[in-house]
């Protein structure tokens, strides 16, 4: 069995496996408590382990079921937190041909059959070690019937029978079981430490690797020792015996990170050309364009922390060069175009993923994150406005102006004589005090209506749109009195508008009104005296020195609204809550 060990290959991740919890790096929250728990003789019936891949969760759980049934080199030890690794115990673990020590891997057997097997046998007492051990791997992965299966036998386990339990998935374990456990949370392994690993196992294979090529492969592995291990062995085969950062970007399918920072730094100064050049040429190099731009975001959110954590620089996986780099471009920069830079990314990120040529959606992606990068904040731009000229007045009696601008809130006003006694017709003295009666009611009914506006109103207030725009649109109003309105029609007026209006208004009033079409009329609409004034309004405002400077440096900048300060005010009267009086108090005395 040695022979074959020492001939046949095993993978570093193998090889290098942690046997007990010296070798474990970056746990020493969780190997202080167990250490303390078995000094103390107070070791648990369960313990689930989580954290991400490759932190030594598997590994942890075999060297807590070795120190459970260690019994020392001389047979006579009891549990420890430091197993010989020589024994009897020691060995099978280690080998996992023990009959008392039992993996299960969750993932595959997932049902009440399976851990009813478990269920039965936990009756029985170990055969040959201290106590009997189930190892159960990806535990998240068992059905909510096997998990309510497994909750009576893991409450009150007989006192031979241990449960460890590993899971990448924590929230996907019921309440239930994690209350009957002691829980572990493996954390990332740190990248001083994950360098200092590999590193010692490098110079253990004899392969050599450069500092930059370590560090590149600790940034790939996020944390985790598996990954670095299998990434280091996969180095080391690479390189052939010497491995430098280049073979490592290569194998990795990296781009340089020199040249990234190189390309970050185009892009921040708005050089298209030289940041489209440099991508051709990173993807020529064979860099992946989804990986250039995720490159782009990595070093975004690195600058961006060491502007408001200037310590965060000292990361031990960056070169020197890159850190002094870093530093300056955190100093130069605005976090507001950091921040646009990393929504940017993001979202080129997602249309490099659909794209059906990548690097053409890389191109676009670069080219708009130039044209964004020189742009003004709103505060430089606001004072690069205030700090404009003035421009020279139009000189009177200009072609580019034009009529003066009605009034606020003129519309067919001019047209409506200001008479506020109802017509009641000749005669009226016949009908005696009847007709009197009929005219006073007409006269009060018709009295909210002074002007044509009122009427328009009315119409908005019954939300009739039709013949709301109808009479904004197509009616030109010759006159108007109340109950009594002559208009003439546009070509465009349909042909039953009068008869409508009639009816509706005789219908929201009670009152009959005299409607009378008349010839072709030269005044205006309402909307056509509505266009006249905003046109108006615009060239006023456009007279106005930072409205010219704005126009000046966006050209084809838009005005949407004019709102002048008694619109602002009025708007703010509308909505604001209204005063509330002394309330009625259902606790106070009468």
């Amino acid at each position: 069995m040695d022979q074959n060990e020492d001939t046949n290959y095993r993978v570093l991740a193998r090889k290098y496996r942690p046997e007990t919890f010296k070798d474990l790096i970056g746990q020493d929250a969780m190997v202080r408590t167990l250490k303390n728990a078995f000094a103390a003789d107070r070791i648990a019936q369960a313990f689930i382990l989580t954290g991400i891949r490759g932190t030594g969760k598997t590994s942890t759980a075999r060297i807590i079921a070795k120190g459970m049934n260690c019994v020392g080199p001389d047979g006579t030890g009891g549990p420890t937190t430091e197993p010989c690794g020589t024994c009897e115990p020691c060995l099978s673990i280690t080998q996992g041909r023990h009959v008392d020590v039992m993996e299960m891997d969750a993932a595959s057997r997932t049902g009440v059959g399976d851990i009813r097997e478990i269920i039965d046998s936990v009756n029985y007492r170990a055969a040959s070690a201290r106590y009997k051990i189930y190892i159960i791997d990806e535990v998240h992965m068992l059905s909510t019937n096997a998990f309510n299966a497994l909750l009576k036998t893991l409450e009150e386990p007989p006192e031979h029978v241990k449960f460890i339990f590993a899971t990448t998935e924590i929230r996907k374990v019921p309440v239930t079981v994690l209350s009957r456990c002691q829980r572990f949370d493996l954390r990332r392994i740190e990248p001083e430490d994950m360098i200092a690993m590999i590193r010692r196992i490098a110079e253990a294979e004899g392969g050599k690797i450069s500092d930059d090529a370590l560090a590149l492969i600790t940034r790939a592995a996020e944390g985790s020792a598996r990954d670095a291990t299998s990434l280091l062995d996969q180095a080391i085969s690479h390189g052939a015996g010497e491995t430098s950062a280049d073979q490592v970007r290569a194998m990795l399918g990296l781009a340089d990170r020199g040249r990234v920072l190189d390309l970050f730094d185009l892009i921040m100064q708005g050089d298209a050309a030289g940041a489209l050049n440099e991508l051709s040429a990173q993807y020529a190099d064979g860099a992946d364009p989804m990986a250039v731009l995720r490159d782009l975001a990595e070093l975004t959110h690195w600058v961006s922390v060491i502007k408001i954590t200037p310590d965060a620089a000292q990361d031990p996986t960056v070169s020197p060069d890159e850190r002094t780099r870093g530093q300056a471009m955190a100093e130069k920069l605005p976090m507001r175009a950091m921040t646009r830079m990393w929504q940017m990314l993001l979202k080129s990120l997602e249309e490099v993923a659909m794209a059906p040529n990548a690097m053409m959606a890389a191109e676009m992606a670069i080219i708009r994150l130039t044209h964004v990068a020189d742009l003004p904040s709103p505060e430089e731009l606001l004072r690069k406005l205030q700090n404009t000229p003035a421009p020279a007045p139009t000189p009177p009696g200009g072609g580019g102006g034009g009529a003066p601008a009605p009034r606020a809130g003129a519309t067919s006003q001019h047209t409506a004589p200001q008479n506020h006694t109802p017509q009641t017709g000749g005669g009226t003295t016949a009908h005696g005090g009847a007709a009197t009666a009929l005219a006073l009611d007409t006269q009060t009914s018709l009295a909210r209506f002074v002007t044509f506006d009122s009427v328009v109103e009315l119409i908005r207030h019954h939300r009739d749109v039709k013949l709301l725009i109808e009479v904004e649109t197509t009616l030109r109003l010759v006159s108007y009195r109340p109950g009594r309105i002559e208009f003439s029609l546009t070509q465009k007026a349909p042909g039953d508008l009068a008869s409508r209006l009639d009816a509706r208004l005789r219908g929201w009033t009670g009152v009959k009104w005299g409607i009378s079409v008349v010839a072709e009329s030269d005044s205006p609409t309402i909307a056509e005296l509505r266009d006249e004034k905003r046109a108006a309004d615009e060239a006023e405002v456009r007279k106005n020195p930072l409205v010219t400077a704005v126009f000046d440096a966006f050209p084809k900048a838009k005005i949407i609204d004019i709102r002048t300060p008694a619109d602002i005010t009025a708007q703010a009267a509308e909505q604001a809550l209204p005063e509330v009086g002394d309330e009625w108090d259902p606790f106070e005395d009468d």
